[in-house]
């Protein structure tokens, strides 16, 4: 059995990636499966020192770790019956975490690892999806009878923002804004988090792949996937100011993006079988610069992401056993930020 607190040493191997012999680091051991939480969720230190991370390393049963990405040790921080991995987030102040177990929402501090239910699922409701706002409640969607809620939870307690006749997607709090995105049939909406203000965003018509917003909150970031398969996926990107939104480059096929903090430079994974890459796309340029394989089992699993100043990519793989999460060092091709700043619109 494992308990809350327990220490677990490095399980770093560093290896040359075969396509580039750029040094890759696998952070942890693939006989078990580990791997990041959703993408846009808080999951790094601000210091760039520390991962939120999720693993079977104690059994089948999954457990939050925080990785000391100095040392390489693990400290096991839940004792969870149903973690819900993709919900892991640190709070604003890095002073507490949150994490779903089945039907509860828990907030755990990580001075003590004390925890406390914020809210439960009523029985016979589904509940998918997490995001923070801005304002540091916790967003998510609760379907029931047909009927989606857009749920808000602060610790004074629950609210709808918002109901829906139709599913609801996707749930993405805006960085600084007091808003947040979502997806229905219809496409991607906007809406305060009071319920006012809704509206449908003018994106190019087809089908919108992964969708989430650069780190000031000042634009939506999405990929643009065309009905024929042989045409290229697109990255664009929605100015919600302006309304209006624009193309930024064609990639390699992305299957998933992720900005770094001023979105002067993207992380991407290739859904190619036959060029199954992690890749740099330079906003300026809109070139790409291959950092090296990622040969994942499926290639949604990758989901890579920066790190908060931008000097480290990591990303999710199953190439070597089960899933594991992936690190590579990128000082040599971007240059460092910090994660809270300036406006990251550019003019081209």
């Amino acid at each position: 059995m494992a308990v809350a607190g327990r220490l677990s040493g490095p399980e770093l191997r560093r290896y040359p990636d075969p396509a580039t012999e750029l040094e890759v680091i696998r952070l942890t051991d693939p006989t078990f499966a580990s791997g990041m939480t959703n993408p846009h969720l808080r999951q790094f230190g601000r210091r760039s020192d520390t991962l939120l991370y999720w693993s079977e390393r104690y059994g089948a049963a999954r457990q939050a770790f925080q990785l000391d990405l100095r040392s390489g040790d693990s400290h096991l921080l839940t004792d969870a019956a149903a973690l819900d991995s993709a919900s892991l987030a640190f709070s604003a102040d890095e002073r507490n975490f949150y994490y779903f177990d089945g039907r509860s929402l828990v907030e755990s501090s990580l001075g003590n690892l004390k925890t406390r239910e914020l809210h439960r699922t009523p029985e016979g409701a589904v509940r998918t999806g997490m995001a923070l706002a801005a304002d540091g409640s916790v967003l998510f969607i609760e379907t029931q009878g047909g009927q989606a809620r857009l749920m808000r939870v602060t610790r004074a307690g629950a609210s709808a923002v918002l109901q829906a006749d139709e599913p609801i997607e996707l749930v993405a709090g805006r960085p600084r804004y007091p808003q947040l995105l979502y997806r229905t049939g219809a496409g991607l909406n906007l809406v305060n988090l009071d319920g006012a203000g809704k509206r449908q965003l003018k994106l190019e018509p087809g089908q919108t792949g992964e969708a989430l917003w650069t780190q000031s909150g000042a634009a939506v970031l999405y990929l643009h996937v065309p009905d024929d398969p042989k045409q290229l996926i697109t990255l664009r990107e929605y100015d919600p100011a302006a309304n209006a939104e624009k193309l930024l480059a064609k990639t390699s096929q992305f299957e998933s993006v992720a900005p770094n903090a001023d979105a002067s430079v993207f992380v991407g994974a290739s859904r190619s079988r036959a060029s199954a890459y992690v890749l740099l796309l330079l906003r300026v340029t809109r070139r790409e610069l291959t950092l090296c394989e990622h040969h994942a089992s499926d290639p949604k699993m990758v989901a890579p992401v920066f790190s908060p100043d931008s000097q480290s990519v990591f990303f999710n793989s199953d190439r070597h056993g089960k899933q594991a999460v992936y690190r590579v060092h990128i000082e040599k091709f971007v240059e460092e930020t910090t994660a809270e700043g300036k406006d990251d619109r550019h003019e081209e």
